[in-house]
């Protein structure tokens, strides 16, 4: 079985990144030999929709379970989507949690376990919650930023069956769409 681990470094005896979207690297190791294959994050940086791509990265290689330590909602309904196992809250080097994994000590997450923009910057700076992130932290007294127009979900491999992404898609289009109504909620109470 191919487990993806979301780590700092691209070999076993890399110390695991808590981040499933934003880490360094993923080690896609083979449990049965312990053979490993690393692979760079290039969606680490990413300016939105991190995970997604991270989630496509892991099941072209195969992956059939993601270790890491947290994981946002995006990235979870598309790794569910995918038929992809996920296990939170795993720590220490990347050949000690597939250890715990084989010997079965480690539990599948039924839920994600970051809320949606955690990670991203969204209202983690100095702003006291209220900015748009990316580091500014300015809250919203901040200047408009430019934007970079719609994103559109990079294709995944194409080891990735169509109906599953079709599947995937649709899920994503109705978490887009279920943040859009919690956003629109909160602009009616703060105009009341």
């Amino acid at each position: 079985m191919k487990v993806a681990v979301s780590a700092t470094g691209g070999s076993l005896d890399a110390q695991m990144d808590p981040r499933f979207g934003r880490c360094p690297y993923f080690v896609i190791v083979d449990t049965e030999t312990m053979g490993f294959e690393a692979l760079l994050n290039v969606s680490q940086s990413a300016p939105s929709g991190a995970g997604i791509q991270a989630a496509q990265l892991v099941a072209g290689r195969g992956a059939q379970v993601v270790l890491t330590g947290s994981i946002g909602p995006n990235a979870f309904q598309a790794l569910s989507s995918l038929g992809i196992s996920v296990i939170t809250g795993v720590f220490g080097t990347v050949r000690d949690a597939v250890g715990r994994f084989k010997s079965g000590r480690l539990q599948r997450a039924t839920a994600p376990t970051t809320p949606f923009g955690f990670g991203m910057g969204m209202g983690r700076g100095r702003g006291g919650g209220r900015g748009m992130g990316r580091g500014m932290g300015m809250g919203l007294f901040a200047p408009p930023m430019p934007t970079r127009g719609p994103t559109v979900p990079a294709r995944p491999t194409p080891s990735v069956p169509r109906g599953q992404e079709i599947s995937m898609l649709e899920n994503q289009l109705k978490t887009i769409q279920q943040q859009l109504d919690q956003i629109r909620k909160r602009l009616e109470e703060l105009k009341k």
